[in-house]
């Protein structure tokens, strides 16, 4: 991977976070935390897109991926027990 496409895959993952906490808890997580959740929400969406069906193209279809990934993995983090 270039460092032009890592680039563009870290600003996708940071736009995906940043989405994903507004639209989960109504907020940010930090620049940081929003790339962290966007390129796990980027894989989790990427694995789970195509065995449901549906074609990732373009950096749109990244951004929805990760996006959607993303709230998924707040809302499963939401619900699991971390601590007693």
């Amino acid at each position: 991977m270039s460092i032009e496409g890592l680039l563009i895959f870290l600003l996708i993952g940071a736009l995906a976070g940043w989405a994903a906490g507004t639209l989960m808890k109504g907020g940010s997580f930090g620049l940081v935390g929003n790339i962290i959740v966007g390129v796990v929400g980027a894989f989790i969406g990427g694995f789970l897109f195509p065995r449901v069906g549906l074609s990732i193209e373009g950096y749109l279809g990244l951004f929805v991926s990760a996006t959607l990934g993303a709230c998924l993995l707040l809302l499963l983090l939401r619900y699991l027990p971390l601590s007693r």
